[in-house]
């Protein structure tokens, strides 16, 4: 008899290593996998987890069950991509230039405007949270410790906004950010290197400066993305 929560381990770990294969490109768009039977005993499961998991799967658009075909994986523009899984899936097969290119840019349309906002609608207790985490970077003595820390910096300054869907988009980009954060910080002699930033950008919402808070957050991301450059010509060379 299976112990409780083993059907539901079991239907995890699938959706996993299946996610895994198809994100990091081990198995292309437009491929069908293994007919169920085969599948499954590949993968040491029953085939009710494994179509538990195909289900799982087709929710966050990376393929598509058809009677008769079986599951295909579908192109990359179904995918969704904000899914948590998907951009963990994503960073775990280290991330790709474009896809890095891609966050960036992303970062760059959000977060200053972000900034901008939170200089103007912050209340006392939001400005002492983001205050907090900045603390806690100049604190911070491991990667992981200031990786963390920034995290919680970027998730303060988006709550200080005073608008739940920008507060919420930061729990669907966290990994993805923590990955860039690790990357970035990585790549140089001192992983505070952008602490002064961070400051500039406390100090502006603090003093309720919109435009030196944007330009603060803009110049962050900017010399995150320059600092990630060497790295990317030394994967290449």
């Amino acid at each position: 008899m299976k112990k409780p929560g083993t059907a539901r381990n079991l239907h995890g770990h699938v959706v996993q290593e299946l996610g895994q294969r198809i994100v990091g490109g081990k198995v292309r768009p437009g491929e069908i996998f293994p007919r169920e039977e085969t599948l499954a005993e590949s993968l040491h499961v029953s085939r009710t987890a494994l179509r538990e998991a195909l289900k799982v799967l087709s929710a966050k658009g990376l393929i598509e069950s058809r009677s008769g075909v079986g599951a295909r994986v579908l192109d990359e523009r179904y995918w969704n991509q904000l899914d948590p899984d998907v951009l963990a899936w994503r960073c775990a097969s280290m991330p790709t230039d474009d896809f890095v290119h891609k966050l960036v840019q992303m970062r760059k349309i959000i977060e200053p405007a972000a900034a901008a906002a939170a200089a103007s609608h912050r209340s006392e207790e939001q400005l002492a949270s983001i205050e907090a985490a900045l603390g806690l970077m100049e604190a911070s003595t491991t990667l992981d410790e200031w990786a963390d820390a920034d995290l919680k910096f970027h998730d303060a300054v988006l709550r200080a906004t005073g608008n739940e869907l920008l507060s919420s988009l930061f729990t669907v980009i966290e990994t993805a950010l923590g990955t860039f954060f690790v990357l970035s910080a990585r790549t140089t002699a001192n992983f505070k290197y952008s602490l002064p930033y961070h400051q500039q950008a406390f100090h502006a919402i603090r003093d309720s400066d919109p435009k030196a808070a944007s330009d603060a957050m803009l110049a962050m991301i900017n010399d995150s993305e320059k600092n990630l450059q060497p790295s990317a010509a030394a994967r290449q060379a």
